[in-house]
């Protein structure tokens, strides 16, 4: 995108951006949180619809002038309906976080028993992790994974559940490679009575796409960002089940006063037009052929990063991310990221499941394939990122040779 009045008007942060886009064009983003999207999108996100507020709801603002507002935030909120499947969303909350914030405040009270996924196991911070609001605010109770598999401990979860009876239940995670059973997870929350909320925000995309099983027919609540295998703009959704409509026929409501007045004020419009974009560019068939192309290079990076003795978490992914346990590498994950990223490969430090070392040193690092793919990589492709990751890490002096072959790689695959 041009951008002539910008480096009339501001120089600084014009050159920021180019330098910004040349790091992009000349490396290879791996944090699986991070794609590339579209030019329509960032088209429409960087529209005048930025200037207008519009407290409240399509056909119910406190402010005039939203009669073509309201048609764009209907129409973001119908495609997400169509795609997911779902006949409630609501499309105004400015990203995951607060989407999440909004679930706790339509269904719970402060000091209820909520429970999740572990951050440092691959959960999130806002499933109840103790730093985060969710821990201060709720009685948080905490699953995981098995040491031995690095799979859900759904034995362990279950008896926690019946334990300690949670309000609340939610599945999602950050740094977990491998697939989620809803049905068993529906009936471990049904155990209690407890709403079950699905945070889908890394594998949106893939669910959408087909290649990951939709947790709609089981759970009340499902919650995403926009911008990660979606492939849109920073954004989050709320959604409601026909589950969630059985159990709680009022639920929509409560999720529409959580985000508004609860939580938010006026709605990021510009925002929500580019997400009815990437949703549209979700339902064709060409993203479907992304999402399956995403899991085949993330199998084949793994296969290949197994050759070079790497250790998976898991051993190995059903999705679009890799969790890697460096200790038999004796390097650490933040080393790991330094050079990795001197190099022109951009991957994030992470600690693994029971790791012993603190989360600014931890053991491990976490890369994925979504924009990569996005990039026009494939299989073949994936064979030579994990020879490059495996040389960087034997060899901390090869960084400087192999981001040349880097750059030269990249000019083959342009970001859209």
């Amino acid at each position: 995108m041009e951008r002539k009045s910008l480096k009339r008007t501001d120089p600084k942060i014009y050159e920021l951006i180019e330098a910004e886009k040349k790091r992009r064009r000349e490396g290879l983003e791996m944090i699986p949180s991070e794609n590339h999207t579209s030019r329509a999108v960032l088209e429409a996100l960087s529209s005048i619809l930025n200037d207008k507020y519009s407290e409240g709801y399509p056909g119910k603002r406190y402010y005039g002038g939203n009669e073509n507002i309201d048609k764009v935030e209907s129409l973001c909120q119908e495609r997400a309906k169509k795609l997911f499947g779902v006949p409630y969303a609501n499309v105004q909350p400015y990203s995951g976080s607060p989407a999440n914030h909004a679930v706790y405040f339509a269904v719970c009270e402060p000091g209820d028993t909520v429970m999740g996924m572990s951050l440092p196991q691959g959960g999130h911070l806002t499933h109840g992790w103790k730093v985060n609001f969710s821990a201060k605010y709720y009685k948080s109770v905490q699953y995981g994974v098995g040491e031995a598999t690095g799979l859900i401990d759904y034995e362990g979860m279950e008896k926690l559940v019946l334990e300690n009876k949670p309000k609340l239940i939610w599945v999602g995670a950050t740094a977990y490679p491998r697939i989620f059973d809803w049905k068993r997870l529906r009936e471990i929350a049904d155990s209690c009575g407890a709403y079950l909320a699905a945070d889908v925000a890394h594998i949106a995309g893939l669910i959408v796409g087909g290649v990951h099983p939709s947790p709609v027919p089981y759970v009340h609540i499902v919650t995403t960002t926009t911008h990660k295998t979606l492939r849109g703009p920073r954004g989050g959704m709320i959604m409601v089940t026909n589950e969630g409509l059985k159990k709680d026929s009022d639920l929509p409501k409560k999720i529409d006063k959580a985000i508004f007045p609860g939580l938010q004020g006026g709605p990021h419009e510009h925002q929500i037009a580019a997400i009815a974009v990437c949703l549209k560019e979700a339902a064709l068939p060409a993203f479907k052929k992304y999402a399956v192309q995403i899991v085949k290079n993330s199998k084949a990076l793994a296969q290949e990063l197994i050759k070079h003795r790497f250790n998976l978490v898991s051993g190995g992914t059903d999705n679009h991310l890799i969790l890697i346990d460096l200790r038999n590498k004796n390097i650490s994950g933040q080393d790991a990221e330094t050079l990795l990223d001197k190099a022109g490969i951009t991957v994030n430090k992470n600690t693994i499941p029971f790791d012993p070392n603190p989360p600014f040193k931890p053991s491990g690092i976490r890369l994925g394939t979504p924009a990569l793919t996005t990039r026009g990589m494939k299989e073949k492709e994936m064979k030579k990122v994990a020879a490059w990751i495996n040389e960087i890490v034997s060899n901390p002096n090869s960084y400087l040779g192999i981001k040349e072959e880097i750059k030269k790689f990249c000019k083959k695959f342009p970001i859209p």
